[in-house]
Parts: C-alpha cells; structure tokens; sequence
C-alpha cells in the first residue's frame, strides 16, 4: 500500500490565513487573553469554596471539631490565592478596556476576598435555610444530605450565593463565570445580579431561568421550567429593572412564564402549570391557564 501523500503545506497555508484574520481589529481578535481571568481557576475556587460551606459533606477524611479548622483553612487558602488574582486580572481587564474609569488600586482583590470569607457565616446559614426549603417542599426527600449531595438546585442555589456577593462587590466576569458554570451542570440560570432571599428551593429545576433584575422574596418555591423573563427592551440601559419582583412565599408551577420589569406576583400567590404572565397579580391569587382567581393559595387543580 502506497504511503498516503502528505499535505502539510495546504496545512500551513490555512494556518497562515488563520493568522491573518487576527488583523481585523474584531472583538474576538482581541490578544490579550493572558490578562482575561482563567475560567477554570474560578471554576476551581468555586469547588474549595463548596467544601468550605458544606465541610463535613465533602470531606474525604474524618472530621471532628478539633481537626476541623486545619480541614477547612486548606481549602479556604486555596480559593483566597486564586480568587485573589482571578479578580484582579477582572478588575484590570475592564480597566484596560475602557469599560472603568477606576485604576485597580493596591491589594484590591485581596479586600474583596477577605470580605467574602468574612461574610460566609451569613452565607452558610442562608444555605442550610435554602436546605430546609427544601426538604419541606419535597415530600422525596428523605433527609438534608441526600439533598446536598444529589439536588441540582442546591448546587446551583450555592453558586448563586457566592456569585451574587461577588456581583455586589463590584466584580466584573467572575460572577457570570460561576453561574454559568452552575448552568451548565445543573440546567437552571440564575443571574448573579438576580435578588433572592431566604428560603429559596427548586424543584427538579432544569429549565429555570431567573433574569438579571429579579427580586424575589422569602419562602419561594419554584419548579421545573419557570422563565421569571424581560420584555422587549428598546436599549441596554442596565439600571432599567426588567424581570418581575416575586413577593413572599409564592409557588409557580412547571413551565409558568412572567415577564417584565413592572409585574409583580403578591405574596402567598400561586401561579399554576404553563402560566403567561405579563401583569400583576394581588396576594393571595390563584392563577391557572387564563383566568384569575382570588381564593386563597393552594395546590394546582
């Protein structure tokens, strides 16, 4: 059998033109990659900042209080040195390009990581309040670690906690990176900018999206499906809030989609299977199909 001719120079050729289609001064020619933050350092920060929130449950040795603080310095040390530095390359990148003003003063990271590990109390104890939801909300779940071990939510839900300090401290990239990541494993999107407070569960989850300008408030409970979604907006102007404010313990059912800015679900309401809602709704509504209806809240029909 005759050798099969080789083609490197059509190889390099293309390569060539590779090259030169880097001189078009396009977003996506930009060579400054180097300076980006690393996607999978914060990915990797992320994953010692799980076992720092829920140790016991990550842990591959055994733990008892005396050996507990050794345990967990390993790992907060390890995400302390790489978000250090994946939050200064972001801070110096936006800088760079033109999008801050503000020169990235010295030791900066480092004030945002300190604050993190500083607030992770508060943090651990919104988590294991989410955990409760949780459990409460699903009659299969058997116990709390079955549920930190095997419910998309959870991780997605942490993710989102972690992300959103992040997005509060002024963090450009970083926290998009850590939610997008949770997405990518877990089907639900939550934006890190997204305001969610305690008591938060998912049920099942894939297809969740939460937008950007969302509040939600205390004791939600969301499943499979739901798009809490922005209207058609005429411009980019980031302080214009676009997804709906959800008040107090609400429950939307799978597939249930609400929209904009300016709609608000009242507290204790339930939004049934495959809603479309574009308007307010009062506390205490049911909503089901088209119609709504003003008795109290209570499980779909």
């Amino acid at each position: 059998m005759r050798p099969r001719p080789t083609r490197l120079h059509e190889l390099e050729q293309a390569i060539d033109a590779i090259v030169e289609s880097y001189d078009e001064g396009r977003e996506i020619d930009n060579l400054e990659s180097a300076a980006l933050p690393n996607k999978r350092r914060v990915i990797e920060a992320l994953h010692h900042l799980e076992h720092v929130l829920f140790m016991g449950f990550y842990s591959p040795r055994s733990l008892q209080r005396d050996n507990l603080r050794d345990a967990l310095a390993e790992h907060a040390r390890a995400a302390h040195a790489l978000l250090v530095e994946q939050i200064e390359r972001a801070l110096t990148y936006d800088h760079w390009m033109g999008r801050t003003r503000d020169v990235l003063r010295s030791g900066a990271g480092e004030d945002v990581v300190l604050e993190f590990f500083r607030a992770v109390p508060e943090l651990r104890r919104k988590l294991n309040l989410d955990l409760h939801a949780a459990y409460d909300g699903d009659p299969a779940a058997q116990n709390i670690e079955e549920i930190v071990f095997s419910y998309p939510a959870i991780r997605a839900i942490t993710a989102y906690r972690v992300a959103h300090h992040f997005c509060g401290a002024g963090v450009p990239m970083i926290p998009r990176i850590i939610t997008e990541h949770a997405h990518s494993e877990t089907g639900i999107d939550i934006h890190p900018s997204a305001v969610i407070g305690e008591r938060f569960f998912i049920d099942h989850g894939t297809g969740v999206v939460i937008g950007e300008t969302a509040e939600i408030g205390d004791g939600v409970k969301l499943y499979q499906g739901v798009t809490l979604g922005a209207l058609s907006v005429p411009d980019r102007d980031r302080a214009t809030k676009r997804h709906p404010t959800i008040e107090d313990d609400v429950t939307i059912y799978s597939g249930a989609t609400i929209l904009g800015g300016d709609t608000v679900i009242g507290r204790g309401s339930t939004v049934g299977g495959n809603v479309w809602l574009t308007r307010s709704v009062p506390p205490g509504s049911r909503i089901f199909g088209r119609s709504r209806q003003s008795d109290p809240p209570g499980p779909p029909e």
